[in-house]
């Protein structure tokens, strides 16, 4: 036995059938639900497995999964690494020409597609080069043109599998790919080993402790903790974290719950209903919302259950974590950091916040480095990220962009981050910002990130985006775009400005404030600084 992410949800289920591994909620106390054990998600698995092997995919091809969070979801997910197809998550969002970019860009050979998205896909289907079995997962909306390669019922798929195992031997060096949001530029396709992710971005098996040593240790360990946890990861199974969570679960032999979408009041209820023990969200975005919920309609929620609360991809301010503190005081909040080419960096310390920024205790494999000469930088030196040993092999089909991240240092394999940070005497990190959205104003350099932390302290700000709006006399000046509370007085720049002042050095102050209905982001809660630098500029020349 290896590495293989197959071979390691296979051993866990011959240890722990029976035991819950999956439950999809869509709304609690409906009855719309569904429970699999680990032996249910294993065969339910395995059909989808033969069925696309019967189809004549064979492995090393890409699966792409157009999709929202469900079953079907995860369970596709284990089928292409049961029968070696590469999976790679599509952005459901995306519209006909970002789906012909993707779908053509990851090669992809098969498509598991929500009956939802049937006009979209059959838009760019004729586009695109490879793409030659789909898979639809319920119905298409009436009237809705039907794609040219017709699609296959998910419910016929799974029922055509045969139920067995039974599938050629596998490798630790069969691929996951991980496309980027595209948040930046056109989505990348972050190409993972089995193994580097395992490491990586799955813990080794062991998200509190010693990663395993043998393959075959991590079904011991199973065997041995017994059941008891509940994980619940609340954003898009397709952005990679949740499905990570999720296989983080399975790795420990614990019960992961899903939603079809991310709907506060409904996660306050199903953390309830089925004891949920650890949330992991994105950021502000979503855990506002469940205060206001647990502040308003859900109030009194029996909360006893949860132990902690995860962020990873975007920071949890330090004002909104007080606020979700004094509601729920026995939680642990904890921000993790890391990114689609890393995995897991580090975790931010108890006094990260406006005043001292986003710090970091990191892993060993992290350092902050000269983005040049790959050197580590000077205690205070400004430098990049970067992380060593289980790394990606690279962005698939754009060797110039793997080349500038990726680079071998000795015997080790390194990939280049793109967040700007320096490292004190102590070795805790800041984190400055990504330096694709760094903000250049008269010479001097301001992150959004660290903007956006003071503006969130204002206690009429619900939420914030910062971008650089080009200026004839400083090259930028910082705008803020600003969602109100609701039912709270809107600020003036005047008041913005005297508020940031308290805690931000004066060239780092908005100079333009935008108030926005509502800050765009991602379905995961990730920011859209196009979207804001955009509105900005826009509101600056009007």
């Amino acid at each position: 036995m290896e590495y293989n992410l197959a071979d390691l949800f296979e051993s866990v289920v011959d240890v722990v059938p029976d035991r819950e591994a999956l439950v999809y909620v869509d709304h609690p106390g409906t009855g719309s639900e569904r429970r699999l054990t680990y032996a249910e998600l294993d065969t339910a698995a395995n059909r989808i497995a033969h069925h696309l092997l019967d189809s004549g995919l064979r492995a090393g091809e890409h699966l792409g999964l157009h999709l929202y969070n469900g079953i079907e979801y995860l369970q596709t997910v284990l089928a292409c690494l049961k029968a070696r197809l590469v999976p790679v998550n599509v952005n459901y969002r995306y519209v006909e020409e970002e789906l012909v970019y993707l779908y053509n860009d990851a090669d992809l050979a098969a498509l598991v597609f929500e009956g939802e998205f049937t006009e979209r896909v059959a838009a760019a289907l004729p586009q695109t080069t490879k793409l030659r079995h789909l898979i639809r997962v319920g119905e298409a909306p009436e009237g809705a043109p039907e794609p040219s390669v017709a699609p296959v019922p998910y419910a016929d798929a799974e029922a055509a599998g045969s139920p067995g195992r039974g599938f050629p031997p596998r490798s630790p060096d069969d691929l996951f790919i991980i496309y980027t949001g595209g948040t930046t530029g056109m989505p990348k396709g972050v190409m993972w080993r089995a193994e580097d992710l395992f490491f990586a971005g799955l813990f080794g098996g062991e998200p509190s402790g010693e990663p395993v040593k043998r393959p075959e240790e991590l079904a011991e360990r199973v065997a041995a903790r017994g059941a008891g946890l509940t994980f619940f990861p609340a954003p898009p199974l397709m952005h990679g974290t949740s499905t990570l969570t999720s296989f983080i679960a399975f790795n420990y032999g614990q019960r992961v719950v899903i939603h079809r979408k991310y709907a506060p009041e409904e996660v306050l209820r199903t953390i309830e209903k089925e004891k949920v023990s650890s949330v992991s969200l994105v950021g502000d975005a979503m855990l506002r919302p469940l205060i206001d919920a647990l502040n308003g309609p859900l109030k009194g929620t029996d909360l006893s259950s949860l132990f902690s609360v995860s962020s990873s991809g975007a920071i949890m301010s330090e004002t909104v974590r007080a606020e979700f503190q004094r509601l729920v005081p026995n939680v642990l909040l904890l921000n993790n950091f890391g990114s689609s080419e890393s995995g897991s960096n580090g975790r931010a310390t108890d006094d990260s916040g406006p005043e001292k920024g986003f710090r970091l205790v990191v892993n060993d494999r992290t350092q902050v480095v000269d983005p040049v000469t790959h050197e580590p930088v000077a205690v205070g030196e400004p430098g990049r990220l970067a992380q060593r040993g289980h790394v990606p092999l690279g962005y698939y089909n754009d060797p110039g962009k793997t080349a500038e991240t990726f680079f071998q240092k000795g015997t080790e394999r390194w990939v280049l981050l793109g967040d700007m940070a320096t490292v004190d005497e102590q070795g805790i990190v800041t984190v400055l910002g990504r330096g694709s959205q760094c903000i250049n104003t008269g010479g001097e350099k301001v992150y959004p990130e660290e903007v956006e932390q003071a503006l969130k302290s204002h206690p009429d700000v619900y939420d914030a985006l910062v971008a650089g709006v080009p200026d004839p006399t400083w090259g930028s000046h910082v705008a803020a775009v600003v969602q109100v509370r609701e039912g709270a007085q809107v600020p003036s720049l005047d008041q913005i400005q005297s508020h940031c002042r308290t805690r931000l050095a004066g060239y780092k102050i908005p100079r333009q404030l935008v108030i926005a209905p509502a800050i765009q982001r991602s379905p995961s809660g990730k920011a859209d600084y196009r979207w804001a630098k955009a509105v900005a500029t826009e509101a600056d020349t009007a």
